[in-house]
């Protein structure tokens, strides 16, 4: 009989046997050969490993995270829209969705001379 941590396996054929009883002059039977093992004290078995043997993805992309500033987060672009105050044609926009993803999307305009609008798309 040989066994593997607290697993049993039957010499002759390899069958997994039933769980040990702790008893060094148990026998214990295999169902498949019928052959006869002698039951052996169970062994524990302790294994550690270090987080470094089992890469994470989301580990090794933190590394690749940056701060953005301010002046890097503006994304608007430049639409022909009327400004209702001050009538100029061209108005800086952006879209953020803040609804549902089955709804349009919220346009925010902004003009030179500080006016703001919303439209809902």
């Amino acid at each position: 009989m040989s066994a593997i941590g607290s697993l049993i396996f039957c010499t002759d054929c390899g069958n997994l046997l039933r769980e040990s009883t702790g008893d060094e002059n148990a026998i214990l039977h295999c169902t498949v050969c019928g052959a006869r093992n002698k039951d052996i004290i169970p062994q524990t078995i302790v294994s550690e490993s270090k987080p470094s043997a089992f890469p994470s993805a989301l580990r090794s992309k933190r590394s690749a995270v940056q701060t953005l500033s301010a002046e890097d987060r503006k994304t608007e672009a430049v639409t022909n829209h009327l400004c209702g105050k001050c009538g100029r044609t061209e108005m800086f926009f952006t879209t953020v969705q803040l609804r549902s993803a089955d709804e349009g999307s919220t346009v925010f305009y902004r003009c030179v001379c500080g006016y703001k609008e919303t439209s809902n798309n």
